[in-house]
């Protein structure tokens, strides 16, 4: 009798991942025009494209510097603006069943996780749109994946993946500042770790130059996202200017910035409460519309996974559970400490993929033992949803300026 094959985890993260990019590319072109902020990032990624100067500089360059690749790649269009957000978008899926992978060491839940995250919705959006959000979370999830690694590596091979975990810090901060916390919480999960009686976390690396290589690589990767500054014909960047430049960001970060109708308070995104339509009105020929909201079953059931995430890791110790309830409410809980003078639902991107891994942990520890399918239940659930609003979430032909009332489950949403 012959052992069944084992399961091989890269190859289905790599399965997920060429899925999810076929999935971004249908009709990413559509529409032909710049959607929502699309009106700033193409822009300032033509303008890096072109070196020609700074240009929303309320961010710093490294994603607008991806996204210049696609329109040299494919022109100054939008499926060139777009496309290396579809990558990105691709990498995020596989990030998640990697981190599920990584932490539940089953391929089933870790699969699941990464369908639910590909399924709610936020994730298609932002991988079809050419806006910075999608690459931060790209690289913040591939340095979760780094320092997970880390933790549990050989000696040999520790020092390897720490400074890979923190070349990704840097990139991530590289593509949108609010990516910085994600540095704190690596640093402060190493203390935690390398502190505790079971010191078999992050072999053969001390605290401190453990701490030295998270804080010092991060910052000079991030240094090096601006080299495309230095080459400007107009204003370019230089060693003496470079800091000033920061403080720049800062000052465009945290300025007041008028009322805006899609505006919302950052308590109200968990609960799906306030979503935006990035587009609404006749495109190409045709009403269209992309409405950035949360898939109900993945949005409002994994706030039930999230708290059932805190009980098993604090009431019976597990410790994965904890791990991926930690993750959520870090991600999540940093909104209200950034000075943002306003918040948009967007902004929920992140906690909004650990939904993703909670809902597949909750589901296998408590709800299987007494419904068999429940994880394939809520997958369908979440699919014919998915199928549902697919038309206002995809730029996909309607009907009338009034066809999106169909979709409009409370009066918020309008």
């Amino acid at each position: 009798m012959t052992d069944s094959p084992r399961p091989r985890p890269f190859l289905i993260a790599l399965a997920l991942g060429i899925a999810a990019e076929l999935l971004f590319l249908v009709n990413l072109a559509i529409p032909a025009k710049p959607v929502f902020d699309e009106v700033y990032y193409a822009e300032g990624a033509r303008t890096i494209a072109s070196l020609h100067g700074p240009y929303n500089i309320e961010h710093p360059l490294l994603a607008k510097t991806i996204m210049a690749g696609g329109i040299l790649l494919f022109g100054d269009n939008s499926f060139g603006w777009r496309f290396f957000s579809t990558i990105a978008g691709a990498v995020v899926i596989m990030s998640v069943f990697a981190i599920g992978w990584q932490l539940l060491g089953r391929v089933r839940p870790a699969l699941y996780a990464a369908v639910f995250v590909l399924l709610n919705f936020i994730v298609y959006i932002q991988a079809r749109i050419a806006m910075l959000d999608g690459f931060m979370a790209a690289f913040v999830l591939l340095a979760i994946v780094a320092m997970i690694a880390a933790a549990r590596a050989p000696a040999a091979s520790t020092r390897r993946w720490l400074l890979a975990a923190a070349v990704l810090l840097g990139l991530a901060v590289g593509a949108k500042w609010t990516a910085i916390p994600f540095v704190a919480f690596a640093g402060v999960a190493m203390i935690w770790l390398k502190t505790r009686r079971d010191r078999t976390y992050f072999a053969g690396v001390g605290l401190v130059p453990g701490l030295a290589i998270l804080g010092v690589v991060s910052i000079a990767t991030y240094v090096l996202t601006f080299m495309p500054a230095f080459f400007y014909r107009y204003e370019p960047l230089t060693v003496a200017t470079f800091i000033p430049y920061q403080f720049r960001i800062l000052a465009q970060q945290t300025a007041p910035l008028p009322v805006h109708p899609y505006q919302s308070p950052w308590w109200s995104w968990a609960l799906d409460l306030r979503p935006m339509w990035y587009l609404y009105e006749p495109v190409d020929g045709v009403q269209r519309g992309i409405l950035m909201l949360g898939n109900p079953a993945v949005m409002w059931g994994g706030l039930i996974a999230v708290a059932a995430c805190f009980y098993a890791g604090l009431r019976d110790r597990v410790r994965p559970m904890l791990a991926i309830g930690l993750l959520w409410l870090g991600s999540y809980g940093m909104w209200a400490l950034i000075p943002k003078k306003i918040g948009f639902f967007y902004y929920y991107y992140l906690p909004s993929v650990f939904l993703g891994l909670a809902l597949a942990a909750a589901l296998e520890r408590y709800a299987e033992p007494r419904f068999k399918y429940a994880s394939e239940a809520a997958l369908v659930l979440t699919f014919a949803l998915f199928a549902w609003f697919f038309p206002i979430i995809s730029a996909a032909p309607l009907d009338s300026d009034q066809a999106f009332l169909r979709w409009m489950w409370l009066a918020s949403w309008r």
